[in-house]
């Protein structure tokens, strides 16, 4: 479609809408990856019995157990994005002495490791889970993103975006609405 500019018609200018088909992602869980593993004083590289996120999403890391052993660890997430290219992610460091959920930034289609430095004792668990931000198959210069469709409906509250120019895994769209395995779609243009 040309556009008119100060009286000119510019062929072949225009923008591309995109429709893009994220699947029906469930809601996040803490233990949707892996398990938690319980502290064993080393340095663990798991490598077996991981889930892939159900969608490319990004990720959680959670200590449990004993609060007290817990340290300010960074979990290390290897995997792909959304077009199969290898990346990585460290996560953010746990509170100290503290039991909680830290929130990865990055959409992983695949993990094939994770890496969860020792604790500061053996009570310490670590668990990877699903975020709320689903993964865009494109890199954006700006926030580009029009519609987003949750189960056949419009949002009417605008989705929370992060854009990359320059890495697909960190444009995520995270939005108002609960995902609950309903059907999402969003449209954009680049």
């Amino acid at each position: 479609m040309p556009i008119i500019s100060g009286g000119n018609v510019i062929t072949g200018a225009g923008r591309r809408i995109r429709s893009h088909s994220v699947g029906s992602p469930a809601v996040g869980a803490t233990t949707a990856v892996h398990a938690a593993v319980t502290d064993t004083g080393v340095q663990v590289v798991v490598t077996t019995a991981i889930t892939d996120p159900d969608v490319p999403r990004n990720l959680t890391a959670t200590a449990g157990g004993t609060a007290a052993d817990v340290k300010a660890i960074q979990v290390i997430v290897a995997g792909t994005d959304i077009n199969g290219n290898s990346i990585t992610e460290t996560l953010p460091a746990f509170t100290v002495n503290t039991t909680g959920t830290v929130t990865g930034s990055k959409a992983f289609k695949t993990v094939t490791s994770i890496t969860i430095p020792a604790h500061d004792g053996t009570g310490a668990t670590t668990a990877v889970g699903t975020g709320a931000k689903l993964g865009l198959p494109a890199c954006l210069s700006r926030d580009s993103v029009d519609d987003v469709y949750f189960n056949g409906v419009r949002e009417t509250t605008r989705p929370t975006v992060a854009f990359s120019s320059s890495a697909v895994e960190s444009n995520t769209v995270t939005l108002n609405s609960t995902l609950d395995g309903s059907a999402v779609s969003v449209d954009f243009h680049e």
